[in-house]
């Protein structure tokens, strides 16, 4: 089906023959751009694949400490570890530093939490129980007791 139309083309055109459009024999010509000699092309080619190289790294980089902040605040919060940050972490080279803006916040966080709490876990509570003045307390509620049983004549 094609052929019939090329077919028709070219006798629309008056039968003449186009050179075939395929690559040029020589591919490392056709690549040269025009006013550069070969030596300063590959110089330029290695030039950008170098900054390739270097941005890609710099990316890793970048991707590899953000899983690291991930991972301390999913430790931080006890919270359950996901294996595509730890593999973020590998391809990065595994020794990924934190900013200094990020490594305050994650690590000032864990110590004003640990101030807020005095301590941590299900009986935190108890801690705070230590700091109650009992029996001041004690008064305070018998006091208040007192002045109800005055104003309800039911008590």
């Amino acid at each position: 089906m094609a052929s019939f139309f090329t077919a028709a083309l070219k006798s629309f055109k008056g039968g003449e023959e186009e050179p075939p459009k395929g690559p040029p024999k020589d591919a490392k010509e056709a690549t040269l751009p025009i006013g550069m000699s070969r030596e300063e092309f590959e110089e330029y080619q290695r030039q950008l694949l170098e900054e390739k190289i270097e941005r890609d790294k710099a990316f890793a980089q970048r991707k590899a400490g953000r899983a690291a902040v991930r991972m301390h605040l999913r430790n931080k919060y006890r919270l359950a570890q996901d294996e595509r940050d730890d593999a973020q972490l590998h391809v990065a080279g595994g020794a990924v530093e934190l900013p200094q803006e990020l490594a305050t916040m994650v690590h000032g966080e864990v110590g004003e939490e640990e101030e807020q709490d005095g301590s941590t876990g299900a009986f935190a509570f108890l801690s705070k129980l230590r700091d109650v003045d009992l029996p001041a307390l004690r008064d305070q509620a018998l006091g208040s007791v007192g002045e109800v049983k005055e104003k309800c004549a039911l008590m």
